[in-house]
């Protein structure tokens, strides 16, 4: 069944009718534990023993159905879900580092991440080096010592910059540490970073996969391809004092880090997923394929008749053959080139927040992936934290409008942009 297409997995990877009574849509367990048959089967259950649902906090039937359909599209030996995008960076991180340690990041990540690395972590003793992706050679000449970790986003969020994984995955194999592949504006439709190198990826269910602005969720699929017996890992080689003595590179192999991310991560962190948000975002996954082809064509469309414009100063897209990262783009991202759009007007800061004030299809807020269309002044919202260095390494400048570019007719999307740009033509002229 591994030889499926997207499209066939995306529909029915991780369901089986016969195990869910014959029904053809997934169904929601919305319980909180489950009844052991006796105290042995408990035991068992506790000792790993035997496989089954203990606690939704660890694992629920609802949502190990949608791990195992995330694992089968984006080529992993496993998966686990969390609550939101960011609880599966945080937990993912929080499992895998301790204090002393160190992570080799770019620097043209989502302005959350980017404070969670830059700010939050080094309190914990976790520290990251924030480098240009754009030569993966920085990515090697930052490794330290401690070095434990490389983190990237595929397609970065709002900088739209494609990067080089496979040049970036000889570092980190180099090195012997894992590289995390945030997968989210691209999503498992368009690319699939494992074949790329990345020994993790993280995912928002929220965005892309979910679809429709309606349930949040986090996810990490495990490659299953990196070697925690690297000297590098030792609670992968040594007895977990916080799981009976379990050794987890020995008794679990290539899905050490799924188990990890289960018994530790969920476990102590709490993170978990509600079984109907789950259930949402299946939904949402099963048409993925046929959505992401449209956004991108959306897209495309779009930021073509934004470089036309006289009001518009530059725009970004990397399907547009004058991005420069449009030959990355050809290799990594061929099927289409996601949703999001970035643009900056010749009227600069105000001239961004009078349009964005102004649109009436694209929807004022703080998300991307909706099938409808969205609008943001990164500058002043979500990169507001940074400071106007760190905004610029990010992407961010002041001008910068971040469109995510929904299914709505091409023709009308155009025409709420061109009335918005009515208000600033004592600006632009």
């Amino acid at each position: 069944m591994s030889t499926q297409k997207i499209s066939t997995q995306a529909l029915h990877a991780g369901h089986d009718t016969a195990q869910t009574s014959g029904t053809r849509a997934v169904p929601i367990y919305q319980s909180s534990s489950y009844v052991f048959n006796d105290t042995e089967h408990a035991a068992n259950l506790f000792s790993l023993k035997e496989l089954g649902f203990i606690y939704t906090r660890l694992n629920n039937p609802t949502n190990d159905i949608l791990q195992q359909r995330l694992a089968a599209i984006e080529g992993g030996v496993g998966a686990v879900v969390f609550a939101s995008g960011t609880s599966a960076i945080s937990t993912g991180l929080l499992t895998l580092l301790k204090a002393g340690d160190h992570i080799v990041a770019s620097s043209s990540l989502y302005g959350g991440t980017f404070t969670l690395l830059n700010v939050t972590l080094p309190r914990l003793g976790i520290t990251t080096t924030f480098v240009d992706a754009s030569n993966p050679e920085n990515f090697k000449e930052a490794v330290q010592e401690n070095t434990r970790a490389f983190f990237v986003e595929s397609l970065g969020n709002p900088k739209l910059d494609v990067l080089d994984l496979e040049a970036i995955a000889v570092h980190s194999k180099a090195a012997g540490v894992p590289f995390i592949v945030d997968n989210t504006v691209a999503s498992p439709a368009l690319l699939n970073p494992i074949k790329h190198g990345a020994n993790l990826v993280i995912h928002s269910l929220t965005k892309y996969i979910g679809g429709q602005g309606n349930s949040l969720g986090g996810a990490i699929i495990d490659a299953g391809t990196f070697d925690w017996t690297n000297g590098k890992f030792p609670e992968f080689t040594e007895p977990s004092a916080g799981y009976h003595g379990l050794v987890y590179s020995e008794t679990l192999g290539a899905a050490a880090f799924t188990f990890k991310l289960i018994l530790e991560g969920l476990r102590d962190f709490g993170g978990a997923l509600s079984p109907f948000n789950a259930f949402q975002i299946i939904q949402g996954l099963e048409t993925l394929p046929i959505r992401i082809k449209q956004h991108s064509k959306n897209a495309l469309k779009l930021a073509q008749w934004l470089e036309s414009r006289e009001e518009v100063a530059w725009v970004n897209y990397p399907g547009l053959e004058s991005s420069k990262y449009n030959t990355l783009a050809k290799k990594y991202l061929s099927k289409g080139q996601s949703g999001l759009v970035t643009f900056g007007l010749k009227g600069g800061f105000e001239a961004a927040k009078k349009v964005t004030d102004a649109t009436q299809l694209f929807s004022l807020l703080a998300n991307i992936g909706d099938t409808k269309s969205l609008i943001i002044h990164p500058a002043s919202t979500t990169h507001q934290q940074l400071t106007d260095e760190q905004q610029e390494s990010s992407g961010v400048s002041k001008d910068l409008i971040r469109l995510s570019v929904g299914l709505e007719d091409i023709e009308d999307l155009k025409q709420d942009l061109q009335e918005a740009f009515k208000e600033i033509k004592t600006l632009v002229h």
